[in-house]
Order: C-alpha cells, then sequence, then structure tokens
C-alpha cells in the first residue's frame, strides 16, 4: 500500500492495468472487501479513481508537487476510514470530500505562506505583471488565476457539478456564500476574458 501511495505524478496519468478480477468485482464489492481490510481491492478502488482526484487536488492547488502529496494524503486517509463509509453518497464523492478536507488542511497549516498567495493572486486577478504577453492560452488558465476562493467553489459547482449545498458543505461555508463565490468567479472569468479579447 504504501508503495502505491507514494507513486509520482507520471504514475497518475499512466493507464492502469486492470485486472480480470478488478472487471469482475465491481466497485461496490471492492468497497466490501476494503472495509474488512483487503488491500488489493483498496488499490483497485484507488486505481479507478486516482486520476480524478489528483485532477481535483492539482485544480485547487495549482501546484504539482502540492496535487501529489494531497493525493497521497486523501488516499491514506481513505483508507484508514473506510470503514466509515456508508454509501450515503456515491464513492467518489465521499473520496472528493476528503481530498477537499486534505487541500483546505494543508492551507490552513500554512496560513501565512498562503494569505501571500492570496495576495498576489487577487492583484493578478485585477492587473497583470508587467511582463505579461496579454494572453490566455485558455480557459483553465482564467481559472487558476482567481483568487483561491471562487476558484474552489467553481471548480467544485462548475466542474465537478457539485450543488452549492454540496459545495458548501465540502468547504465548509454557507450555501449562500457558495452561491457569491461562484458569481463572482463567473465575473472574474467574464472580465479576464474579455480584456483578453476572447469571444463570448
Amino acid at each position: 500500500m504504501a508503495a502505491l501511495l507514494t507513486a509520482k505524478c507520471s504514475d497518475y496519468s499512466r493507464d492502469m492495468v486492470i485486472t480480470a478480477r478488478d472487471t469482475v468485482a465491481g466497485e461496490a464489492g471492492w468497497i466490501e472487501q476494503a472495509q474488512r481490510s483487503d488491500r488489493q481491492a483498496f488499490e483497485s478502488l484507488y486505481r479507478m479513481h486516482v486520476d480524478k482526484v489528483y485532477g481535483l487536488c492539482l485544480r485547487m492547488t495549482g501546484n504539482v508537487s502540492e496535487a501529489e502529496d494531497c493525493t497521497q494524503d486523501a488516499f491514506i486517509q481513505a483508507w484508514n476510514k473506510i470503514g466509515m463509509f456508508r454509501g450515503d453518497s456515491a464513492f467518489a464523492t465521499w473520496l472528493h470530500r476528503i481530498a477537499v478536507n486534505t487541500v483546505l488542511g494543508r492551507f490552513r497549516s500554512n496560513k501565512r505562506e498562503q494569505d501571500r498567495i492570496q495576495a498576489v493572486s487577487d492583484t493578478e486577478t485585477n492587473s497583470f505583471v508587467a511582463d505579461d504577453t496579454g494572453e490566455l492560452r485558455d480557459l483553465s488558465d482564467a481559472i487558476n488565476r482567481l483568487p483561491s476562493g471562487a476558484r474552489h467553489v467553481f471548480l467544485l459547482h462548475a466542474v465537478y457539478g457539485y450543488s452549492h449545498d454540496e459545495t458548501g458543505s465540502m468547504l465548509g461555508i454557507a450555501t449562500g456564500t457558495s452561491k457569491a463565490q461562484y458569481h463572482r468567479a463567473r465575473r472574474l472569468l467574464c472580465q479576464q476574458l474579455d480584456d483578453h479579447g476572447y469571444e463570448p
């Protein structure tokens, strides 16, 4: 398990080999087996979900190294807590909640650095640095320029399809705050794209 969870980023994007055992058992069976401490079953769940969990961590942190660490930590927590999974939501949703909490926990543990990063992010949202070429490569670049609060809400609601209630629950904010941050994100994205000559 340790070797699996310490894989490098390139391992996350590599196509994983799915065995016949994996194909037959299916997710529900793997969950039941993992809850009985079956490490191979949990490895199958890991292989099924690691790309999306890593993608979420990468989009939230904007940093490959941090995303790798958060992904590893999230799956370690999932392994330790899998006995608590009751199927009230999809397993992917449960994993995403753990991943979001892992990312936010890292932010809180290094708040001073994150405040500095946030200040830079807020500045760059409204005023691009002098050596900026004046062009955004694509929508992903524009999303990455959003302040973290607006970016996290936009990712969970618009990209991953969670409701504002679910998004608020994951981020520890009120539903109304989630809606406000989402509208803020849309407004800032429109401003950025308009400023750089993108047609709606």
